[in-house]
């Protein structure tokens, strides 16, 4: 064996072990008996363990030292590549502070489970504190490894190869124009009269449905499945990709774009490439470019006039309610399409939503920075959201900065991707629109050409490009939030 080939078979190994974690993971969530959760917590904490000293093995530094001299394909230098970016990000953080900083964030949040219920700032600050201290530690490592600055070593872990001076380019772009266009969008849609259809929707009913959808948008279930969780969420494996939703009985449609939504995420992990399974180069390529495609799925695609046309009526065959006047396509176009300000973010439109991701991002960044500390954070939310939304959030700290899961588990760098997905998204929309007559298609019922060009240009290219150059591969140009302005002004304004 070669160098390489031993660490393409190591690399297996470790992928092995996550596919089982995905699955087990899945399991707890979806599955398991209540009282089955201590056990299987023990047993994922060892295959963590496991995984993880596999990942930091001492021989792996040699390995690569030693196959950097082999004589390798272009293909097999790009899987080096990225092979050795996982390792390193592996190694470079003392094990002592990852012990302490998993402590740290299992205990907030833990806590932050509760005292988000009872608003409890003080408490939560003095945890949200410590993770912040050990966030900052370790992304000093980082930085002084890559030669990255602090946030930007931790925003690499999510989105490789994007920096603070772009995002702060980028977002600062989007603020210019986006409260103008939100109040644009409201002036226009406040003489709107909708119907809110009345439940029950039974569940089976909403399965059923959600089944179809996903059939009609492509979800191989013979590599997955639908099942229900506290939580939705996409998890799995390539070859069984999981999907999970919350049903609520008086309304439908919130299950039902969750699942359109998870299934953008599962036809791009259905799509990595086989020729590279197991390796880093066949992973997604960033959670900008995952989120990307679940909100193509749902944002571009399923909330449009032409493809509620098709949903409406099949959601009122499977609830038996051919005449209910509140599912017609005019009126579920309505209330799928509704710009409202609020102060929760995943409750957010796709108008609204950047500003809640701006205002996390700005505020992470300056805090991982040093720039402010913890006690700042409750003063600087309610203003940006003042700014950004017209919603004071002044001593509502549970509907306010303490929302999120993501800072009290140590996320930090993770939020840009959700915005960075909703432009990606129109942009690759926009191409694929140069292309092909995207409405007509959806008239036909044809929505093959439309996943072929995903497919050629987003899923079968994985890790083997940087973000930038699948960027450039697929639409011709960098990132630019101009079509993701588009898409807006088109969809709310036109």
């Amino acid at each position: 064996m070669t160098f390489y080939q031993k660490l393409v078979h190591h690399n297996q190994k470790i992928s092995r072990l996550e596919h089982l974690e995905a699955i087990c993971s899945w399991d707890q969530a979806a599955m398991m008996p209540e009282g089955g959760n201590s056990a299987r917590s023990e047993a994922l904490a060892e295959l963590a363990v496991i995984k993880h000293e596999l990942s930091i093995a001492p021989y792996l530094g040699e390995w690569f030292e030693q196959a950097a001299t082999e004589e390798l394909a272009p293909d097999e230098i790009i899987n080096l590549r990225e092979m050795k970016r996982s390792w390193q990000q592996a190694n470079v953080v003392p094990a002592d502070l990852v012990e302490k900083k998993s402590l740290a964030c299992s205990r907030c949040e833990h806590a932050w489970r509760t005292q988000r219920d009872k608003n409890d700032w003080q408490r939560f600050c003095q945890n949200l504190k410590e993770v912040v201290e050990l966030t900052r530690q370790e992304a000093q490592i980082r930085a002084e490894a890559t030669g990255l600055s602090r946030y930007d070593a931790l925003l690499d872990l999510y989105e490789p190869g994007m920096t603070t001076v772009e995002l702060d380019e980028l977002f600062s772009e989007v603020k210019g124009w986006l409260p103008g266009l939100i109040k644009q969008i409201m002036e226009r849609q406040s003489q709107d009269v909708i119907m809110q259809p009345v439940g029950p929707f039974p569940v089976d009913q909403q399965q059923a449905l959600s089944h179809t959808l996903m059939d009609r948008l492509g979800f191989d279930f013979n590599h997955g499945r639908l099942d229900k969780s506290i939580h939705p969420f996409c998890g799995g494996v390539p070859t069984d990709v999981r999907i999970t939703t919350r049903y609520d009985e008086a309304d439908f449609t919130s299950a039902l774009m969750g699942v359109i939504h998870e299934t953008g995420h599962a036809r791009y992990e259905q799509g990595l490439p086989e020729t590279w399974a197991g390796q880093p180069a066949g992973k997604a390529r960033s959670m900008g470019i995952h989120e990307s495609q679940s909100l193509f799925f749902e944002m571009q695609l399923s909330r449009s006039e032409l493809f509620i046309d098709i949903l409406a009526p099949l959601a009122a065959d499977f609830f038996h309610r051919i005449d209910d006047p509140a599912l017609s396509p005019e009126n579920l176009t309505l209330l799928n399409t509704r710009v409202k300000p609020g102060l929760i973010r995943v409750d957010a439109d796709e108008a609204t939503y950047p500003a809640h991701v701006i205002l996390r991002y700005e505020i992470e960044r300056d805090l991982v920075e040093g720039k402010i500390e913890v006690e700042d954070i409750p003063e600087l939310w309610d203003k940006k959201m003042s700014e950004y939304l017209g919603i004071s959030t002044r001593g509502n700290f549970s509907d306010g900065c303490m929302q999120d899961i993501h800072w009290p588990i140590g996320a930090f760098g993770y939020f840009p991707s959700y915005t960075l997905g909703a432009i990606y998204a129109a942009q690759f929309m926009a191409a694929i629109k140069k292309e092909m007559n995207v409405d007509s298609l959806i008239r036909e019922r044809n929505l093959q050409p439309i996943f072929n060009w995903l497919d050629r240009h987003v899923w079968k290219r994985a890790s083997t490009v940087s973000t930038d150059q699948l960027l450039i591969d697929a639409t011709g140009e960098r990132l630019n939030a101009q079509y993701f302005k588009q898409h807006l002004e088109q969809r709310y304004l036109k």
